[in-house]
């Protein structure tokens, strides 16, 4: 499942915050950048009938809760990403992200143990 740009900012949200009502994450995402109230409820809903929000009454309010964990998601998302721009060479992705920024020794560190662990 690939969740759209704003259903990964309400994710977000409730990665972070826990299970949270439609204001609370509105609330949340205002913070940001202006959200209406009824767009935040409108895809909390949409995210609801796609399954990757479950939702629980609490009285007059719904709670809603993300069904997608953050891993699964941030690996699938990673995965469609290399797959697209990438052609499917995650070495393309690093070469271009180191090139693009400059790593801390403690950085290149970590990747030279992560390349000692892969292989």
């Amino acid at each position: 499942m690939k969740p759209t740009e704003s259903e990964l900012e309400i994710l977000q949200v409730l990665w972070e915050k826990g299970p949270s009502t439609v204001r609370q994450v509105n609330e949340q995402l205002n913070q940001a950048k202006e959200v209406g109230y009824t767009t935040t409820l409108k895809l909390m809903q949409i995210m609801h009938e796609k399954a990757i929000l479950s939702r629980t009454e609490e009285g007059r309010y719904h709670v809603y809760e993300a069904l997608l964990s953050e891993e699964e998601t941030q690996k699938h998302l990673i995965d469609r990403f290399v797959d697209t721009a990438f052609r499917g060479s995650a070495m393309k992705l690093v070469m271009q992200a180191l090139g693009n920024s400059k790593a801390t020794p403690q950085e290149l560190d970590e990747l030279k143990r992560l390349i000692d662990q892969l292989k």
